[in-house]
């Protein structure tokens, strides 16, 4: 009897075991794999990281094996936006197209919608920026990621996007239209930063047909 009663008792701690193990994989699995570190390089004032590919809309996105993209906001979209309160991601499981709304996010008064830059399935959402959002501000390449994507066309995604040595000038001439744009419309405030990017809350602090303008050209909605 004793030795059943072992026996029994070891079942049952190896079948605890296995349940709860099974818990934690899942729930690191809707998490998302953390990040690697990004390599930034400096070019032409800006912070560019690595392997990265830009839509034209402000998103990124990084091909990490097996169909997997993570998804995030660039540093210019991040600048403009300055402070952020809130992100909200179309939601788990939906599929969304290259191109397609993504996430809502929100500064003060100020909400807007967010391109996809790839084709897919959205696999996770990341719980640190919808905690506390300014993650994306502070560190848009890294910590401040929004989501993960199984993307099946992922490479021919990737063609549609700007990548390497195409990113710097863009984000250069994205930086000269939005100063064109707000010199020609007489706003009083300064628009560019050291670094190349946007003066932090720049968005906010535009009057309201300007601000409209400006979510139009640079996030195509």
């Amino acid at each position: 009897m004793s030795i059943l009663f072992v026996l029994l008792t070891f079942l049952l701690i190896i079948t605890i075991t296995y349940f709860v193990k099974g818990k934690d994989e899942m729930l690191q699995a809707a998490a998302g794999a953390q990040p690697s570190e990004p390599r930034i390089h400096q070019e032409l004032g800006f912070g560019i990281p690595k392997d990265y590919s830009f839509h034209p809309g402000h998103t990124w996105a990084i091909d990490e094996g097996r169909q997997n993209a993570r998804i995030g906001i660039d540093s210019f979209a991040a600048n403009l936006l300055g402070k952020i309160d809130r992100v909200e991601v179309v939601g788990v499981n939906r599929w969304v197209r290259q191109g397609q709304k993504l996430m809502t996010v929100t500064s003060g008064n100020t909400s807007v919608d967010l391109l996809s830059p790839a084709e897919g399935i959205v696999m996770s959402v990341n719980p640190e920026v919808v905690s506390d959002p300014n993650l994306v501000v502070s560190d848009p390449y890294k910590n401040g990621w929004i989501a993960t994507i199984k993307s099946p066309d992922l490479s021919t995604n990737m063609r549609n996007l700007v990548t390497g040595p195409l990113v710097a000038p863009w984000m250069q001439n994205t930086l000269g239209r939005l100063s064109t744009m707000a010199t020609q419309s007489g706003a009083s405030v300064p628009v560019a930063a050291d670094g190349g990017v946007p003066v932090s809350g720049l968005l906010v602090r535009l009057d309201p047909v300007l601000q409209r303008r400006v979510i139009r050209e640079f996030f195509l909605t």
